[in-house]
């Protein structure tokens, strides 16, 4: 299958349908979609050690959660990722980016924990903010019990979970907290304004993150349209003492992804700002290709590779 019959099967599958007043009815047949795209049984998934599903805190309550352990973790207090979903803070769980998180734990030699934050349009703007450095914070407190060196904890996310991601690296540098060791960013969100008045190609805007469906995530997460510009939903735009100091980073970007550019534009102010910062662009790929494992072996590969990134910088390979 050539990846252009790759992406239109995807994209088939991930149909967006038609939103009625009845808001719960459309976001139902939106997170089914988005689940049935994601899922896949693959013949040569990476085994792991353990794989045990948890509950931590959350902002607000506790939140599910769940640990991989790869064959080559080491021996503890060990290297560990803590892991963002994608989903535009609407759709994803810890099923959705099961795949990611397998193959991630084994590419990078390092216990990855996966948290499922709340998302909208049930909870809105802060709450998955909120839930993540929480998650943080638990994961850096009760690294004995998970097996983690609070010193070497990387976080991660694709897409919204990049948001999340680089949001805790902001906020644990603004507070004087904690800072994660590395942050891995997938085609992350780092503005949640607008990208209608961009000139896309057809490739960036004709697939899956389109100018409606990146509308219709932001206006069920963010009530008050000047929340768009906070810089824990758009850290992008964050002022210039929340960068310096932050910690290294990877960014994973999409030759055809609506994000694309500001994401370049992230890795821009980092450097300027002094912090150690590696890209890596798939030409050829979408917002979301992570989520094509079960059609690519280019896909695997590039999770691998994302992974074997952050192994090295945290001295786990």
């Amino acid at each position: 299958m050539s990846f252009e019959d790759t992406l239109r099967k995807f994209t088939e599958q991930m149909k967006m349908p038609a939103f009625p007043d009845d808001w719960k009815g459309s976001i139902d047949g939106l997170r089914e979609s988005f689940y049935r795209a994601s899922r896949s049984v693959e013949r040569d998934l990476p085994n792991l050690a353990e794989m045990s599903n948890l509950i931590v805190d959350g902002a607000d309550g506790p939140l599910k959660a769940r640990l991989y352990v790869p064959l080559g973790a080491g021996i503890a207090p060990a290297p560990a990722i803590l892991f963002f979903h994608g989903g535009g803070f609407v759709l994803g769980d810890l099923d959705s980016h099961d795949i990611i998180c397998r193959r991630l734990a084994a590419g990078s030699h390092c216990r990855v924990l996966s948290i499922d934050y709340r998302l909208a349009p049930e909870s809105k703007f802060p709450a998955a903010h909120a839930d993540a450095l929480a998650a943080w914070t638990w994961a850096t407190e009760r690294g004995d019990m998970l097996g983690f060196d609070p010193d070497r904890i990387a976080v991660a996310g694709d897409s919204a979970g990049g948001n999340l991601a680089a949001f805790i690296c902001q906020e644990t540098n603004r507070t004087g907290q904690h800072m994660p060791a590395f942050q891995l960013l997938l085609y992350p969100l780092v503005q949640f304004v607008d990208i209608r008045k961009k000139k896309l190609t057809f490739q960036e805007g004709g697939f899956f993150l389109t100018p409606n469906l990146f509308d219709y995530f932001r206006d069920n997460y963010i009530e008050n349209d000047t929340d768009r510009m906070d810089p824990r939903v758009s850290p992008l735009f964050a002022d210039d003492a929340a960068f310096a100091g932050l910690p290294p980073a990877h960014m994973v970007l999409c030759g055809w992804d609506p994000l694309k550019d500001e994401g370049q534009a992230y890795v821009s102010k980092l450097a300027a700002h002094g912090v150690s910062v590696t890209v890596r662009e798939h030409a050829g790929m979408v917002h979301g290709f992570m989520n094509m494992t079960a059609f690519s072996t280019t896909v695997r590969e590039a999770i691998h590779d994302a992974g074997v990134v952050v192994g090295k910088a945290l001295g786990s390979i």
